[in-house]
């Protein structure tokens, strides 16, 4: 059964972040919206990192030698270009021997503004026996996650997946939860939001993060 792990329900500064995120005024200033982005995904990580394997480490202090215990092994961290980019870094910002995989997915309209998603790009490391942790800013009908995994499982099979996500649909991680019940996964997110417009956009949400962390597209 996948488990969903809402973090937003706790009282903590990550609710701050994810705040300011939605807050159309703060949302004017790209650096702090990056950024912000950026802390979710240290704290979001942080909180993944206390579901690993660790084991026992001697370090070699100025006076002495302390047991430690650190993790096994690394996480693969994957992210969806390009809203995901600052939220990847948050990630790698913890993990920091962590391998990178990258995806290009996106929503290609036709002249009706119906749309289906598009995968064009993969690049990843080996994922056979790792915890791989799919990071993307914004969970709205699931299907680009789901076909991102897809993608990426063809041929490995990771031993773990997160699926980490700032704001996710209850739509949204139906569908995923229904379309992955067979996989080993994990749902992390920063909120649930309950309604999703007749375009697929999540309400209340953020906006488009891409747009808001780099600027317009044509």
């Amino acid at each position: 059964m996948i488990q969903i792990h809402n973090l937003g329900l706790a009282d903590s500064v990550f609710n701050r972040f994810v705040g300011e995120l939605r807050d159309a005024a703060i949302q004017q200033d790209r650096w702090r919206f990056r950024r912000n982005l950026e802390r979710i995904g240290e704290l979001m990580a942080y909180e993944i990192s206390k579901t690993l394997d660790y084991e026992p480490e001697d370090v070699t202090t100025p006076l002495g030698i302390k047991e430690i215990r650190t993790l096994k092994e690394q996480p693969v961290i994957a992210t969806i270009l390009r809203a995901g980019v600052p939220f990847h870094n948050g990630m790698l910002n913890m993990f920091d021997h962590a391998d990178s995989a990258f995806v290009a997915a996106y929503r290609k309209y036709d002249k009706n503004e119906d749309f289906e998603i598009r995968v064009e790009y993969y690049s990843s490391p080996d994922l056979d026996g790792k915890v791989l942790i799919l990071c993307d800013p914004m969970l709205a009908t699931g299907e680009s996650i789901v076909k991102t995994l897809r993608g990426l499982l063809e041929e490995m099979q990771p031993k773990h997946i997160h699926i980490a996500a700032v704001v996710a649909s209850a739509d949204g991680l139906e569908y995923v939860k229904s379309k992955l019940s067979r996989e080993p996964v994990t749902i992390w997110v920063g909120s649930i939001d309950e309604e999703l417009t007749a375009k697929a956009y999540i309400v209340p949400g953020i906006g488009d993060v891409g747009d808001l962390a780099y600027g317009e597209k044509r």
